[in-house]
């Protein structure tokens, strides 16, 4: 029985790494096309002697200063989503669980818009806002939801019904706008990695690093949370610490991600499961879902950007990929009696 178990583990543990690997070459692979494809195509010598740092007229410009940072940004900022939605996801036991379907996204996205069109503040300031008002959305749906005990499934329909108000929000304060500063909201909503500047890449990194870090580390008890409540204290575990200490750094990183890039839609409420299901369940899949998150935004930007005649946004297209599959998780969930 012990061998069968321990055999077990040591599938489940290859198979991960394997698919860890996996990814991480296809983010390689996608990276690297991305950086090749454009207006002018370099061959791959010359993209390498930039990205080296030699000078090499009109390849410079494009290649460092309008695509690097475009790649970099749209790798990051979908690992946040990944790790974010994933996160949420296992800790309320249900793939409906997404940030940017429970309301924590639409709050953040509030913030931005009404810096931008309203207060003309710098990315930085729309920043900070956006993640001071995403912990704040995130803090006031646990607190509406924590009534005698903690409920994913109360949390999960409270966050839904404060997406829809932010939703309106949002719709509200375009109309009332500066009919000259509604492009600039629209472009940013509609999730885009156009204009993205290297500048914006540090902190980014920094965020993406410390909080995957925590997520990663955390990831056991996250795993036991799955169980359910009593499970999880019967197991020993300081439920509401880790479970604070999730939801924060899940915020944050989603919360400035979105800040950066605009919401970029369904790439956290996908990436879970899809990594879920390449790697298996019964580990953690905070890893495979942030590559997974990078490689859908990766892929989305290159097909936006190079496959139609008109260059659409990451997020238009993540839209398109995501919305069917939610419809068909609503069915699904309602066939099986879960919604």
């Amino acid at each position: 029985m012990t061998d069968t178990v321990s055999l077990g583990f040591r599938r489940r543990k290859a198979r991960r790494l394997l698919v860890v690997f996996a990814l991480s070459a296809v983010v390689l692979a996608l990276c690297s096309a991305a950086l090749y494809l454009g207006n002018t195509k370099y061959p791959p010598d010359v993209i390498f002697r930039v990205l080296l740092g030699e000078e090499i007229k009109g390849a410079s410009f494009a290649i460092r200063t309008i695509r690097l940072p475009r790649v970099l940004i749209g790798m990051l900022a979908g690992m946040a989503f990944g790790m974010a939605g994933n996160t949420f996801q296992t800790m309320l036991g249900n793939p409906l669980a997404s940030p940017d379907i429970i309301g924590v996204t639409a709050g953040s996205s509030v913030a931005a818009v009404f810096c931008i069109i309203f207060l003309q503040l710098s990315k930085t300031v729309i920043s900070i806002a956006a993640v001071v008002t995403g912990v704040a959305i995130a803090a006031l749906i646990y607190f509406l939801s924590y009534r005698g005990g903690f409920s994913g499934p109360r949390l999960i329909l409270i966050g839904i019904g404060v997406q829809a108000m932010f939703n309106s929000v949002i719709y509200f304060l375009l109309i009332r706008a500066n009919q000259y500063d509604v492009p600039a909201a629209m472009r940013w909503l509609s999730g885009s990695l156009n204009g993205m500047q290297m500048k914006d890449v540090p902190l980014l990194l920094v965020i993406v690093t410390v909080f995957g870090y925590i997520l990663t580390a955390l990831s056991r008890y996250l795993n036991i949370l799955e169980l359910g409540e009593q499970s999880a204290i019967t197991l020993g575990v300081k439920t509401d610490k880790v479970r604070m200490l999730l939801v924060i750094s899940s915020v944050i990183l989603i919360a400035y991600a979105t800040a950066v890039t605009g919401p970029i839609s369904f790439v956290a409420f996908l990436a879970g499961p899809i990594a879920s299901r390449l790697a298996g369940r019964g580990s953690s899949n905070v890893i495979p879902s942030a590559l997974t998150g990078a490689v859908l935004v990766l892929m989305a930007d290159i097909i936006g950007q190079n496959l139609f005649d008109t260059r659409f946004p990451v997020g238009v297209i993540t839209g398109i990929l995501g919305a069917p599959y939610l419809i068909y998780l609503l069915i699904r969930m309602n066939k099986g009696g879960a919604a």
